[in-house]
């Protein structure tokens, strides 16, 4: 189960309500941020609006790949360890507006982990040291230290020896 935090509404969806919860113009001004370090090409560039602008917490020598997208409302619940990689194209969420709630949860990803291209992480998911998560995952629950798992729904992955030479 991951680690969120239920907020229930009443009345319209919870994304009609967005603004109840968080300031239109930090929405804004997150969104443009976001959209400058996606398609910088400059690593430590990136990790300078992520840390100073985003308010998120970005360890050394962390590497993300062209075109991520982290949480425009809530970029400061995201913390990201030392010399991992966020590939290509991944969505990493803190919130989930749905009908009748919103969510909200930190996404903590460890030290030395390889996310894939394409991969969406959910809110309130842990991603322990030393993880791999294949490309195009889906990651709705907490991946253990060193493991290597992928898809949807997201599974651990076994792969021979022989595979690695």
């Amino acid at each position: 189960m991951r680690k969120v935090t239920r907020y229930p509404v009443d009345g319209h969806n919870a994304l009609w309500q967005i603004y109840r919860t968080v300031s239109p113009w930090k929405g804004v001004k997150n969104f443009i941020c976001i959209q400058i370090a996606r398609y910088c090409p400059i690593l430590q560039v990136k990790n300078w609006i992520y840390r100073h602008l985003l308010g998120m917490k970005v360890g050394k020598h962390t590497a993300f790949g062209l075109m991520v997208m982290v949480d425009v409302f809530f970029p400061e619940k995201i913390t990201v360890g030392d010399n991992t990689i966020i590939g290509y194209n991944t969505t990493i969420l803190a919130h989930e507006y749905l009908i009748q709630e919103y969510r909200l949860g930190e996404v903590i990803i460890g030290s030395h982990v390889m996310v894939g291209a394409n991969t969406t992480i959910l809110p309130g998911v842990t991603v322990g040291d030393g993880a791999v998560i294949a490309a195009g995952s889906i990651v709705h629950r907490d991946v253990a230290a060193g493991s290597f798992v992928g898809g949807n729904p997201l599974r651990e992955l076994k792969f021979k020896q022989d595979d690695m030479d």
